[in-house]
């Protein structure tokens, strides 16, 4: 998909300097205009460590909220962020060190997800980083480490080396002081008492820490914030803990400088910044105290509010200093006078194809711009078979089949920010050949091989699946498509191919309804909507098909011819639309093909040529827009 929006990259013709500064500085629209702080409790008094991870909007003050978990609890742990995603590294779980990485979607609620592994297992870790890579510098395994190791933030994997910090040391600050292009490192303990040694390196290269200069006292494991020109340690400890606040000016070398004190003394704070406010959550000795400053001017921290309960842990924000202001524009997805292209119902035109045949690729496209898909990211597991359901916001895939054994892994993306996917929970059986349908608030489920089972979720939130009701029959491979308020499952096999089409009113739950029937016989079609026509297309009957048909979403009765696709196929699972255009993609026609096809939803006659997927694909698990005719 191209840049929709000039830069100075890109600008050609009547754009123009002042057009991209407007686009940018002026007329640009951002997320949402908050920063959300992560952290994770770690070491409550005198229990193990914990897995909850809490959060707090920054710009405003209150008690944090449950966010979810991370795969185990840990002491001494590091964290950091990006615009899209919260890193959770290392630390001592007990009765063993880790080298374990979580990675949480910051801007929903849930569980993390595995991410892949340091090169050691370490713990009392600092960590630095901007919007691409992260850092993890220093640490004990047991014996003090001077390793600096890094990730691609927006990948999957095990970490890399970077390069070597200028002393074997723990105790490093557990949360981010960097700008967009340096990361600094302080609070060593080498290996007794603690130092006041502040060692920084270029983010985007690859090498060892270099002396930056002193802290204002020697203390290990005192918690970072930073401003996009300030970096600022608090507390930490020296034989006791501390209370003390410093800065540096990032861009420059030298020693720290007083800019006042926390409300209570601290040794591992999580620290959590903006560009304008800087929080600090809990410490040890265990305190539930939350408390910030404003990064610009030198003074005492004052009280934020309170964590759900004590404990000394790290955290990260997806708004610090190491972040381009501009960068979460998601460019590819803005008008050229800056304002966003909007989603939902009638107006939403971002497609993506959802993997399939084993691979775990997602691709992208603009529905009402022919071409060919470009790459979005990866699938956290291969799956093939299973169903996708979509909101405006947010894409999602239930089921299927992973390529080993049958799942019930959910997992969604972010249509505004390309990347990998994330987990999302898990349905309540684990079947492939699922439907799915979909309205902007609810996604569901529906069949699959030996099965009459529906089930549901909320998709703004992470969580498990819910019961929802029966099809009519054990019924693999139906269909999916909806409207706003009516979702429909047609065709599929019970063990012999079907031409029976169901119906379910998606805000409540129950069992189906007898909608009608398609033709004849068929399963495994692609299908579109738009508010108040659904078409399917191909499929097996059960040599494979061309066949187009529509219904009426709102009425019952049996399916009407539409036209042909441009080749038989089948295996297509939903399609990328719009309100006006419905786009087909790969299936198979009989082996895996690349084809993509649309026809106009509104008016009746035979497909066209669309472009091409990046590689031929068949078993798709969705393709899913958010556009769709299930949304407001």
């Amino acid at each position: 998909m191209a840049t929709s929006y000039p830069d100075r990259t890109n600008a050609r013709g009547i754009w123009t300097l002042s057009d991209i500064t407007k686009n940018i500085k002026t007329e640009g629209t951002f997320p949402d205009g908050s920063t959300r702080g992560l952290f994770n409790i770690g070491k409550p008094p005198d229990v193990d460590p914990v897995v909850t991870v809490e959060y707090v909007t920054i710009e405003t003050t209150g008690n944090s909220v449950d966010f979810g978990d991370l795969s185990e609890g840990r002491n001494q742990n590091c964290s950091f962020g990006s615009f899209t995603r919260s890193i959770f590294a290392g630390g001592d779980p007990g009765p063993s060190v880790s080298n374990t990485i979580d990675y949480i979607q910051s801007s929903s609620l849930g569980n993390a997800a595995d991410f892949g592994n340091l090169t050691s297992v370490r713990r009392g870790i600092g960590s630095s980083g901007n919007n691409t890579r992260g850092l993890f510098g220093g640490g004990a395994t047991p014996t003090n480490s001077n390793i600096i190791d890094y990730i691609t933030i927006t990948s999957l994997g095990n970490a890399t080396d970077f390069g070597d910090l200028s002393t074997a040391a723990m105790g490093i600050q557990n949360s981010q002081v960097n700008s967009t292009t340096r990361g600094l490192f302080a609070g060593f303990n080498d290996p007794g008492p603690a130092t006041n040694v502040i060692d920084y390196v270029t983010i985007a290269t690859t090498g060892n820490g270099v002396d930056f200069g002193d802290t204002t006292d020697a203390r290990s494991q005192p918690a970072g914030i930073c401003s996009s020109t300030r970096g600022i340690w608090a507390g930490g400890t020296e034989d006791a803990t501390n209370g003390v606040i410093d800065s540096v000016t990032i861009s420059s070398l030298g020693n720290a400088v007083d800019f006042g004190d926390l409300t209570t003394v601290s040794q591992h704070p999580g620290g959590m910044s903006s560009l304008i406010r800087g929080v600090f959550s809990g410490c040890d000795p265990g305190t539930a105290v939350i408390e910030y400053i404003t990064i610009a001017s030198a003074g005492n921290a004052a009280d934020f509010g309170d964590c759900t309960q004590a404990g000394q842990g790290s955290g990260n924000s997806n708004g610090h200093g190491g972040l381009d202001v501009f960068d979460p524009r998601a460019p590819e997805l803005y008008s050229p006078t800056g304002f966003p292209l909007a989603s939902g119902g009638g107006v939403g035109d971002i497609a993506l194809s959802l993997a399939g045949t084993a691979a775990n690729r997602i691709e992208v496209f603009t529905v009402s711009t022919l071409g060919n898909t470009e790459d979005f990211g990866d699938l956290v597991i291969p799956t093939e078979t299973g169903a996708s359901v979509g909101s405006s916001t947010r894409a999602v895939v239930g089921g299927g089949y992973d390529p080993s054994a049958d799942t019930d892994t959910i997992q969604y993306v972010q249509f505004s920010t390309k990347g990998n996917a994330a987990d999302f929970g898990n349905r309540t059986n684990s079947v492939q050949n699922v439907g799915g349908a979909s309205n902007e608030t609810r996604g569901m489920f529906a069949g699959g091989e030996t099965v009459n089972v529906v089930d549901y979720i909320t998709i703004a939130t992470i969580g498990n699946a819910t019961d929802f009701g029966n099809l009519s029959a054990n019924r693999a491979a139906p269909s999916g498509l909806a409207s706003t308020t009516r979702a429909l499952f047609a065709g599929g096999y019970e063990p012999s191919r079907v031409d029976t089409v169901d119906y379910f009113t998606i805000g409540s739950t129950g069992n189906s309804s007898d909608f009608g029937n398609l033709s004849a016989v068929r399963s495994q079609m692609g299908t579109a909507a738009s508010s108040t026509r659904g078409v399917v297309a191909g499929g097996g009957s059960p040599s494979l098909v061309n066949i187009i048909e529509y219904f009426t979403i709102g009425s019952t009765g049996n399916a009407t011819d539409f036209g042909d696709l441009t080749d038989a196929r089948s295996t297509m699972k939903g399609s990328g639309n719009n309100s006006t255009r419905a786009v087909f993609c790969g299936g198979l026609d009989p082996s895996a093909s690349n084809i993509m096809d649309y026809v106009t939803i509104g008016s009746t006659g035979n497909a066209a040529d669309f472009g091409d997927l990046i590689a031929a694909t068949a078993q798709i698990n969705g393709v899913q827009s958010n556009g769709h005719g299930g949304l407001d």
